[in-house]
């Protein structure tokens, strides 16, 4: 959502603001007023969401697994859960792999149009985005429970790579705008939805006590994946 706002403020700021300093200075001001009032929403937000009934019951209902889970036969290691969600947490960095190599380098950088000009990046960053959006909102509709399927379509978003640079050095006709456009929605949509799929099922497989740190560590494997995309996305540069 929140990249969602900030390529909106961007196409608004680009629409009635002049590209030059004061301009510029005009949207930085726009940037940071929003900002600061999405934060301040958030602080609220976090402290009356520890008063909930639903969030005490869950934190009530931990305590209790907690307390049992000590009596049986104690706690699991931290490298026990690492094992137990480890194709998850490869599913998570293939994903980021694939995404931070195109996107948003190559979206800003490599493709060009005649037509839309200096909107082009703009839009196709404002439709990832959006479509990032709408995938992450689809585990509302329907979950895809079987771990196979999931990392087979991690996997798959592999072929992104060889599509790309279709459409950056194959035929005149998939170097258009709708290509490439079409195709980053698509990484967006599966970038979102198969985001969500893992980060909400990695935490089940483990023992409800132990789910928070399950997400902790996919947490981890997420900013792994950052790191790994974006070195990766020097190579696709050069």
């Amino acid at each position: 959502m929140s990249r969602v706002v900030v390529s909106l403020l961007r196409i608004l700021t680009k629409s009635i603001y002049s590209q030059d300093a004061i301009g510029l200075r005009e949207s930085a001001k726009l940037y940071f007023g929003v900002s600061i009032v999405i934060m301040v929403i958030c602080i609220i937000f976090y402290n009356v969401v520890e008063k909930l009934p639903i969030v005490k019951y869950y934190k009530e209902l931990k305590i209790q697994a907690m307390i049992m889970e000590k009596e049986e036969k104690g706690p699991l290691t931290l490298w026990q859960i690492v094992k137990s969600i480890k194709w998850y947490g490869f599913g998570i960095i293939l994903i980021y792999l694939v995404t931070l190599s195109i996107f948003p380098g190559y979206i800003s950088e490599d493709v060009h149009s005649s037509i839309l000009k200096d909107w082009y990046p703009i839009l196709l960053i404002f439709g990832y985005n959006v479509f990032d959006l709408v995938g992450k909102s689809l585990t509302l509709v329907y979950v895809i429970q079987n771990l196979k399927i999931v990392v087979g379509g991690c996997v798959v978003r592999l072929f992104f790579f060889p599509l790309f640079f279709v459409c950056l050095h194959g035929p005149l006709v998939f170097r258009t705008e709708i290509p490439v456009m079409l195709l980053t929605c698509l990484m967006g949509l599966t970038n979102g939805y198969l985001t969500s799929v893992l980060m909400m099922l990695a935490p089940k497989v483990v023992q409800l006590q132990q789910a928070e740190i399950a997400g902790v560590v996919m947490v981890l494997f997420l900013v792994s994946g950052l790191v790994v995309g974006s070195v990766m996305s020097w190579f696709w540069i050069i």
